[in-house]
């Protein structure tokens, strides 16, 4: 079943999708910080960068199969199919979103 994502949500995934890491970095403020595997990423730059690695380590899809609001966060879960043990397995992406960019961005299991 598809969802319907925010905009910049929906872009993200979409970049994401296509492995393009510059287009995944320009869904995100200049501002913006990404948590993941115990690390934080702030900016574009260093988005980019985390991105890249993490495509080229774990070579992994993911398929949105849920969406809902937490406060001021969007939460969108689904699994994760990739080059890592335990493959696959269910993630949440929590974004926040401040206008058309993600201003923040936290992935678990």
């Amino acid at each position: 079943m598809a969802v319907t994502l925010p905009g910049p949500i929906a872009e993200y995934f979409a970049a994401d999708a296509a492995q393009d890491a510059g287009a995944v970095a320009r869904c995100f403020s200049d501002e913006a910080i990404v948590r993941d595997e115990g690390h934080a990423y702030s900016g574009r730059t260093a988005i980019r960068v985390w991105k890249e690695k993490t495509a080229r380590k774990y070579d992994c899809t993911f398929e949105p199969v849920a969406v809902a609001t937490e406060g001021d966060r969007t939460v969108v879960t689904g699994p994760v199919v990739g080059n890592f043990p335990g493959s696959p397995i269910d993630l949440r992406y929590a974004f926040t979103l401040d206008g058309g960019t993600i201003a923040g961005l936290e992935v678990a299991a």
